[in-house]
């Protein structure tokens, strides 16, 4: 068994796991183990089960398979679709001998994939039952970053669904689902600005809280480079211009470093720079969990050292607590999923790897690719138009208050959360079972 620390909060859901056969939507505040607690069950538990994830980085991450390739459902996929591929799969054993379903990162699936699943379930399992009479249980944070509609798919969408949401899909209404909200914060210990990040999710900020906030601007602040802070900004483009910047400004060699890809490994998925350019003096974050425990995904450091030993890259990075670590490179790997009748058990098989060192540039980095990382410093400047969750994401990075520098004031038309979810989430609170 992996070693854990299991908190209360945690064996309630394992007991609830282990213990029942209850749908399960597993939700917490940013910061309270949820993608631990799931990573912790799906390599202990015997079900026989899978863990999807709506995109390829995110599947890599928890070991899974993303939605779209496990159900071999094309991006148009639709509902009539969906029906009509439960019924010619080749891999019906597979779907059929399933007793378990996590999906991760459930606020990111909207209401029509979820039907789409529904769909094929009940036709490859020929039951009339929700998901084919498959339990199913969700992880994730409603208050993060919101599922994506297209503009162009907006005036359809708005037409068959309430709202963007996994709960809005038609199939949730038939679905008894069991809510469980993990409440002990392992990222934050302020409790001051535990109580902002609270107050900013449930849509009850303060104008005493927004003062608190703004004590955090600062223009103008540029940071020593002895410090490890990460700039948080609202596309690709202004992280990767910035980081660009940066890279450009320090003198010294450049070394390029090019990813391996085998077999199908979505391109969309690379947890590391196809291309990676380093310099020494480069700030970086780790890509990867170390299985040495040196650093995890979202550790920030400096390259100190470039160099090759037995024809691989080895490069040294100096982490924020001093220590020096020899990074070298990572394979990642894809999984699908099959039915083996003799071990009458889930099997998973490598279908593609992807090679390169774990790191990216880390001078900047997106909202969206900070989501479940942990930051001691940050400096966030946001984004002219705001999404859903935007604002609470870029601040629960942060480990405290005093770690956080706001390049402009934060007012109320920063501060967006949608209604329709905390409607939903305040009559699961009344109605569902809670722990």
């Amino acid at each position: 068994m992996s070693k854990l620390t299991i908190s209360s909060d945690f064996q309630n859901v394992l007991d609830l796991l282990n213990n029942t056969s209850d749908h399960l939507f597993v939700t917490g505040r940013a910061g309270t183990g949820k993608s631990t607690l799931l990573t912790y069950y799906h390599k202990n538990t015997e079900a026989s089960h899978v863990v999807l994830a709506p995109t390829g980085v995110a599947a890599v991450n928890v070991g899974g398979a993303t939605i779209h390739s496990f159900f071999g459902f094309k991006p148009d996929i639709t509902i009539d679709k969906a029906w009509s591929l439960g019924g010619k799969t080749k891999k019906a054993e597979l779907y059929k001998n399933l007793s378990l379903i996590i999906i991760d990162e459930i606020s990111m699936v909207r209401a029509d994939l979820l039907d789409c699943i529904d769909a094929f379930l009940r036709r490859v399992c020929m039951s009339s039952r929700p998901f084919g009479g498959k339990r199913m249980v969700f992880f994730g944070d409603l208050y993060q970053l919101p599922p994506v509609v297209p503009y162009q798919e907006l005036e359809v969408f708005r037409a068959r669904y309430s709202s963007p949401y996994f709960f809005s899909a038609d199939v949730m209404s038939r679905l008894s689902l069991t809510f469980v909200e993990l409440t002990h914060i392992y990222r934050q210990s302020d409790e001051e600005f535990i109580e902002v990040l609270n107050a900013l999710r449930e849509g009850s900020l303060s104008t005493t809280h927004l003062d608190l906030l703004n004590t955090r601007v600062s223009p103008d602040y540029a940071p020593p480079p002895e410090e490890y802070v990460i700039n948080l900004t609202g596309t690709n483009k202004t992280a990767g211009d910035y980081n660009d910047y940066q890279l450009k400004s320090l003198s010294g060699k450049s070394h390029d470093f090019f990813a391996i890809a085998t077999g199908k490994f979505d391109n969309r998925t690379e947890p590391a720079p196809r291309e990676l350019t380093l310099k020494i003096g480069a700030q970086v974050m780790l890509t990867a969990n170390d299985r040495e425990k040196r650093y995890v995904n979202g550790t920030v450091g400096r390259v100190e050292e470039i160099g090759w030993e037995n024809n691989l890259p080895i490069v040294s990075v100096r982490l924020k607590n001093k220590k020096l670590v020899d990074v070298s490179p990572t394979t990642w790997e894809m999984f699908s999923f099959d039915y083996n009748s003799k071990s009458r058990r889930i099997s998973s098989d490598v279908v593609g790897t992807y090679t390169q060192l774990p790191l990216m540039l880390a001078w900047a980095v997106t909202i969206h690719k900070a989501q479940g990382k942990t930051f001691e410093r940050v400096i966030i400047d946001l984004p002219q138009s705001f999404a859903h969750g935007q604002t609470y994401v870029a601040l629960s990075r942060a480990t405290s208050l005093s770690g956080i520098y706001l390049r402009r004031e934060l007012t109320p038309r920063h501060i967006i959360m949608d209604p329709t979810v905390t409607s939903w989430l305040t009559l699961m609170r009344e109605t569902s079972t809670t722990l």
